[in-house]
């Protein structure tokens, strides 16, 4: 379920780009210039309004999931604590962003526990049930409950976003893609490849 959903949600994405992002340099998918999102206005876990341009001159990664997601959402975060590590000393540039959408479960100490074991960094937001669906909606996110037993799970879409340090979203990462590729694409995105001197000048 998770991968066909996955796949649709890789459908759905206005590629503004067409196949320039072949020849951007990116593994991921470059969305330069969509208007997903851009923003969203959910809360810390501190009850604070929280919205994306609070990590203005960082690159953000961001992520909707929900904490009792079996396989997705951890695999995503452990990604992203490698891909961290993979930056090195730019590691302190990344900001980690956990939307949930399941707020009903997902209680703010509950979030914060989570976060704590991958990275005490990350940072987790939530909404009531409208503002989630709100979130989800302008990041073209797909998430639905399904009936497990006695309670329930959550299908939803696994993409992570990639926001560069103007705060302007640039790529849509595939969960199949290796922490050593989202690295190199934020180390991209932090040193955007010049033109050169005899090109810039044909274009002036």
């Amino acid at each position: 379920m998770q991968r066909r959903l996955f796949i649709s949600s890789l459908a759905a994405l206005p590629f503004v780009a067409g196949s320039a992002h072949a020849a951007s340099g990116f593994t991921a998918i470059d969305i330069t210039g969509s208007a997903i999102g851009p923003d969203y206005q959910l809360f810390y876990t501190n009850g604070k309004p929280a919205a994306l341009r609070d990590f203005k001159g960082k690159l953000v990664l961001l992520f909707f999931g929900f904490t009792q997601c079996p396989d997705v959402c951890p695999t995503a975060l452990a990604r992203a604590v490698e891909i961290k590590r993979l930056l090195g000393a730019d590691g302190d540039k990344l900001q980690v962003v956990f939307v949930t959408v399941d707020p009903e479960r997902d209680t703010a100490p509950l979030l914060n526990d989570y976060m704590r074991a991958f990275d005490p960094s990350f940072v987790a937001v939530r909404g009531n049930l409208d503002q989630t669906a709100k979130a989800a909606k302008d990041f073209k996110i797909f998430y639905r409950k399904v009936p497990s037993g006695s309670s329930y799970t959550m299908d939803h879409t696994a993409l992570t976003y990639a926001f560069d340090t103007s705060g302007k979203i640039r790529l849509a990462m595939k969960h199949a893609e290796t922490a050593q590729q989202c690295a190199d694409d934020l180390r991209l995105l932090l040193n955007p490849k010049q033109e050169t001197g005899f090109l810039k000048g044909l274009f002036q």
